[in-house]
């Protein structure tokens, strides 16, 4: 409880936290209509200044011949969102949120209005997850934004929104969305029990941070969770059994348990006929193959004596540096590139890919540091990187390809197999949250695998989604 029977000491030591007369933002307005005074203080960069102005001038307008009572104030401020504050730690979390937050003379309770006016950019399409049919909006900074791009979506009772508070001294808003009746229970209360738990200062790198909180994966580099900015994506997950994290400042939300399938679908596909979905899907799983396992097969190849009438197609010419050593130059020639059009204007990025890329391979072919099928295999490789939905898959896969590649070079092709073995075993064990990594493939659904295969059409669930609606109103 807060102790205002020394209003003025109370108010000294409020405002120094605060700091007024340091802080520019900070504005501070003293109110006396009646006997007793009451304070209003809000962040001005974070306010709605007219909206405070409002709430002033609802104080104001009280009749003066009224007795004063903290309700009178409370019944006649005209806002859709007060919450009455009944501790220090509330008072301070809503006027660093950027709340308007009202102190009264004698009372151990303090009121905390909803007028917040986050700095925002526009509602765009993300740049990672883009479709040629569909919705072409996604989530921003702002937190309550896209719980509402979420709400517009999801029009269902069962939708559940529950807000955690991140951060002892910086403390940041955290949002467990799912759908009850479709999320397991025990999930829930153990992300909630996660969520509890987390004892850190601030929580500014959002979801990526909070992700290493809750899941801990270590070393491991296969992410156990999926980033999506899409609300369809999000609203889509929620009725497939997912939970999602949304956290304040951050465009991304956090969609689990995701497995490894999980993070090899697209929007796009749902956005075509099922034959067409399909199409798509199996070229982008041929894709995601060939950034595996194309350039290490091809290495194998050179090592196989049963295969040398085919492998002397690939082999480099006289004079060339070794195959090897064109491979590691190149895969890291290939990361310059990426990390150089990422750190590049927009406007330049893609030229400059695209000059740097045929200009140093053709230059590296014609003075022998490369041969054209190392070339070749590098670059297709590359781009099947590129065509995997998930980033964090991509960048996983390509720590595993250079596993491959290493194992090969030091034991040949039964370097190559027992690697591919090993790396089998090892996405086998993993979970996110609770549920296996290699799910329906580990355990082994055929009926659920044929549904990853395939894109099938949508079926006219009616009776379902009528006794869901049923389970819920008994």
């Amino acid at each position: 409880m807060m102790n205002t029977d020394d209003f003025a000491g109370f108010v000294s030591d409020f405002e120094k936290k605060l700091g007024i007369g340091s802080s520019y933002d900070v504005e501070k307005r003293e109110i006396k209509v009646f006997p007793r005074q009451i304070n209003i203080y809000y962040l001005s960069g974070l306010a709605d200044g007219m909206q405070a102005i409002k709430i002033i001038e609802s104080i104001l307008a009280i009749p003066r011949e009224r007795e004063y009572s903290f309700e009178l104030v409370l019944d006649n401020l005209s806002h859709h969102s007060v919450a009455v504050i009944e501790s220090e730690e509330e008072l301070y979390l809503d006027f660093l949120n950027g709340m308007l937050v009202m102190v009264f003379e004698g009372e151990d309770r303090a009121l905390s209005v909803d007028v917040r006016s986050y700095p925002n950019r526009s509602i765009d399409e993300p740049d990672m997850e883009k479709v040629i049919r569909g919705a072409h909006d996604g989530f921003t900074e702002n937190f309550h934004t896209n719980i509402a791009l979420l709400r517009r979506r999801v029009k269902d009772m069962r939708l559940r929104n529950e807000l955690f508070t991140v951060g002892a001294a910086n403390p940041a808003a955290v949002c467990l969305s799912y759908i009850v009746g479709l999320c397991p229970e025990a999930i829930l209360n153990k992300i909630r029990g996660e969520l509890e738990k987390i004892k850190v200062d601030h929580l500014i790198m959002a979801d990526k941070a909070l992700e290493e909180l809750i899941v801990r994966q270590r070393f491991n580099p296969y992410p156990l969770v999926r980033y999506t900015e899409r609300a369809d994506t999000v609203a889509v997950h929620l009725y497939q059994g997912m939970f999602a994290l949304f956290v304040d400042t951050s465009p991304s939300v956090i969609l689990a348990p995701a497995t490894f399938a999980d993070h090899l679908q697209h929007t796009e596909e749902y956005r075509q006929t099922p034959l067409s979905g399909t199409y798509l899907r199996a070229v982008r799983y041929f894709g995601i193959l060939i950034s595996l396992f194309l350039t290490p097969v091809w290495l194998a190849l050179l090592d196989v004596g049963a295969l040398k009438g085919i492998a002397a197609l690939f082999v480099p010419a006289a004079g060339a540096v070794n195959i090897y050593l064109q491979v590691a130059i190149a895969e890291v020639g290939v990361e310059f590139l990426r990390m150089a059009s990422i750190h590049t204007p927009t406007a330049l990025s893609t030229a400059m890919g695209l000059i740097a890329g045929i200009l140093l391979g053709d230059i590296a072919v014609a003075v022998g540091l490369f041969s054209i099928q190392t070339v070749l295999v590098v670059a297709l490789s590359a781009v099947g990187t590129y065509a995997t939905p998930s980033y964090e898959l991509g960048l996983a896969n390509k720590i595993s390809k250079i596993f491959f590649i290493a194992a090969t070079f030091l034991f040949g092709y039964w370097g190559l197999i027992a690697s591919a073995i090993i790396w089998f075993v090892y996405l086998s064990r993993l979970r996110s949250v609770g549920k296996p990594y290699l799910y329906p493939l580990v355990p082994f659904n055929f009926r659920r695998l044929l549904k990853i295969l395939i894109r099938y059409p949508y079926k006219n669930q009616k009776q379902e989604v009528t006794n869901a609606k049923i389970k819920m109103r008994g």
